[in-house]
């Protein structure tokens, strides 16, 4: 049940009489398309006067709060002791940055008991949040003694078999068994002190559900999944992947320090290649990082990184979260990319999608959904379950076994491949329950925190920042998110959600409507500062022009709008520039200029458009013959000495 904010002065001490959040105890054991409306800008929501701070709290000589100590204490501590007093979770750090948040005071405590609460619990159960983020060691395949250990959560499965190359796709000898929270095992002795499932060989996992039907899926905890190129929409395959040492990479080069001012080259691997064609990782980090090093950025997001069946999607319909794409090659390939980028000094951060999940049910996790309760299915029940513009499956951000699957999810990315920090696809979606559709935010505090704030999802982004900071100091971990929820830059400590950047998504949409909508003489310096600097006081913002929403098919670049057909016919500098290039060369150069200088406290920008790639991206899909053809970087363009890319 999701309990509304009031401002009744009798809330909190309601709050001490509601059930405490329900949690499967069995389970404890064991163990886009959103309405933009620019007025909101980054969600900030001005006030006038000057700040005072609780008696609690005082400004540094740095400018951050000091809060109250065993606020702070009882947020930080992994296995705190609970006193449950309203002293210590009424004194809440960001409220002293914010006045304007006091109105809604009743609502931070609520949700920041249930963090507590949740913490608290992984703590009695788990031993911590870091070791319950280790899922990825007892879950899906594991090396034991003299075995290979295959661990899978169904609890709607009836029977279930492990089924693959080493058996001839035959199950019956491999039988799994079902404990009482629903996880099935399976230990498979070595042969002859050799493995029984060979490296790189396919696998599945056969059940049974209610109805006597037995469906195959692809382990959930499946660490690389591969498709046959020669058929075509053919399904996926899980492939065993453990790699002897001579082939497993081992990482030559450390993380690169922490930027205090983060310049993100935004990348896409599939699409980097001049050639019509899917790149590799490898020749991404041949050809393409020292591209990104020489014009001087210091971070690289990496895109489309966890395994999606449909390449169209861009990444964001995912089906397996701890896969890479196969795609552009195998987990090691990708790990060569990481550590040739830490070589040169680039920082790498991954695109991670835990706001929703492909719908694919042959090859992703909605294939473990066959209609069962939300309290055994990583996706809620019924409509909640599902997005309906992105038709895709919506996590149920309170069951046990979703968290240890998210948090896992996140910690086996900067553990096993060495990525320095994450951009969170989808945040506005997670935080509330209308997931933003058809939803113009004005910054008004009553959009924010209220019944359509989903109280379970942002518990557990407070956890997953807790974690990633936890398990990596130096992280940089920046969410999207246009709605402007206050607080989502601030410390979990302080009461704040814990991410180090938001995304400044006022800025892109400013752009486009200057340049398709108004005349020079209109464009006013006042309106573009106001709108390039309006952002939460204290809460950093990674600014950007365009990003790669821009860039694809139905849209336009800032250069693409500035030029048009011009950029085909006009660009040679054999001749002189017409006033359409001069005009579009001069306003690109300065839109990206002042976006840096003013937009926030880092920058980003899409492959490619820092040099105005010419047309939009459009993936191989049956309305253009699967051509990739327009799904590329012309590398070439920006090389010509002869041509006004450069």
């Amino acid at each position: 049940m999701m309990y509304c904010c009031s401002t009744s002065s009798s809330f909190v001490q309601a709050l001490s009489l509601l059930p405490s959040n329900k949690i499967n105890t069995k389970a404890c054991r064991d163990n886009r398309c959103i309405t933009r409306k620019t007025g909101a800008a980054h969600g900030s929501k001005e006030f006038s006067g000057k700040l005072s701070f609780p008696s609690s709290q005082k400004l540094t000589v740095h400018g951050k709060v000091e809060h109250n100590i065993a606020f702070a204490t009882l947020l930080d501590n992994e296995n705190p002791t609970m006193t449950n007093s309203q002293e210590e979770t009424e004194n809440i750090g960001i409220m002293g940055l914010d006045p304007g948040l006091e109105g809604f005071k009743d609502h931070l405590i609520y949700r920041t008991r249930k963090y507590v609460e949740q913490k608290d619990l992984i703590g009695k159960f788990e031993g911590s949040v870091e070791d319950f983020a280790q899922g990825y060691l007892k879950f899906g395949f594991n090396r034991g003694q003299d075995c290979i250990v295959y661990r899978e959560w169904a609890p709607a499965a009836q029977e279930a078999q492990l089924i693959g190359d080493f058996n001839g796709w035959d199950g019956s000898k491999h039988q799994m068994e079902k404990d009482q929270f629903g996880v099935w095992t399976l230990k498979i002795p070595n042969s002859d002190g050799t493995p029984a499932i060979p490296h790189n060989s396919r696998v599945k996992f056969r059940f049974r559900h209610g109805n006597g039907t037995w469906v195959d899926r692809i382990p959930a905890w499946i660490k690389y999944a591969t498709v046959d190129p020669t058929k075509f929409a053919a399904a996926y395959d899980g492939v065993y992947w453990d790699p002897t040492t001579p082939e497993r990479y081992e990482f030559k080069y450390p993380r690169p320090p922490k930027c205090m001012s983060p310049r993100i080259y935004e990348a896409h691997v599939g699409m980097s290649s001049s050639e019509p064609c899917i790149n590799s990782y490898r020749e991404f980090a041949d050809n393409v990082l020292p591209r990104i090093q020489a014009n001087n950025y210091n971070t690289v997001q990496l895109m489309a990184v966890m395994e999606h069946s449909y390449y169209a999607s861009f990444g964001y319909h995912v089906t397996n979260f701890f896969a890479v794409s196969s795609r552009s090659g195998t987990p090691e390939d990708l790990k060569y990319l990481i550590d040739k980028a830490h070589s040169l000094g680039l920082r790498v951060l991954m695109d991670v999608v835990h706001s929703h999940a492909s719908n694919n049910v042959t090859d992703g996790l909605n294939g473990f959904d066959v209609g069962q309760s939300a309290q055994d299915s990583y996706f809620h029940a019924g409509d909640r379950g599902y997005h309906k513009l992105w038709d895709s499956r919506l996590f149920n951000y309170a069951n046990w076994e979703v968290l240890r699957f998210l948090l896992s999810n996140l910690r086996w990315w900067l553990e096993e491949f060495k990525f320095d920090g994450f951009r969170f696809d989808g945040v506005t979606s997670m935080l509330y329950h209308h997931h933003g559709i058809n939803m113009a935010f004005t910054g008004d505090y009553n959009e924010y925190f209220s019944e359509s704030t989903d109280v379970d999802a942002v518990v557990y982004l407070m956890l997953a920042n807790l974690l990633i900071h936890n398990i990596l100091p130096d992280a940089t971990v920046i969410a999207e998110d246009v709605s402007g929820m206050p607080a989502l830059g601030r410390l979990v400590s302080e009461g704040g959600i814990g991410f180090d950047y938001r995304l400044a998504m006022a800025i892109p949409d400013k752009w486009i409507d200057y340049v398709v909508n108004k005349k020079d003489e209109e464009w006013s310096m006042k309106d573009i500062v106001l709108t390039l600097t309006n952002r939460r006081y204290t809460e950093k913002c990674i600014s950007y022009a365009e990003s790669h929403d821009q860039s694809i098919v139905g849209d336009k670049t800032i250069a693409f709008s500035l030029m048009d057909k011009e950029m085909y016919s006009g660009m040679s500098c054999l001749t002189d520039a017409s006033p359409t290039v001069e005009r579009g060369v001069a306003l690109h150069k300065m839109i990206h200029f002042i976006t840096m200088a003013l937009g926030g406290d880092g920058y980003l920008i899409f492959m490619g458009n820092e040099f105005g790639h010419p047309d939009w991206i459009d993936f191989p899909r049956e309305g253009n013959g699967w051509s990739y053809e327009k799904c590329r970087r012309q590398w070439s363009l920006v090389d010509a000495d002869h041509l006004r890319y450069k």
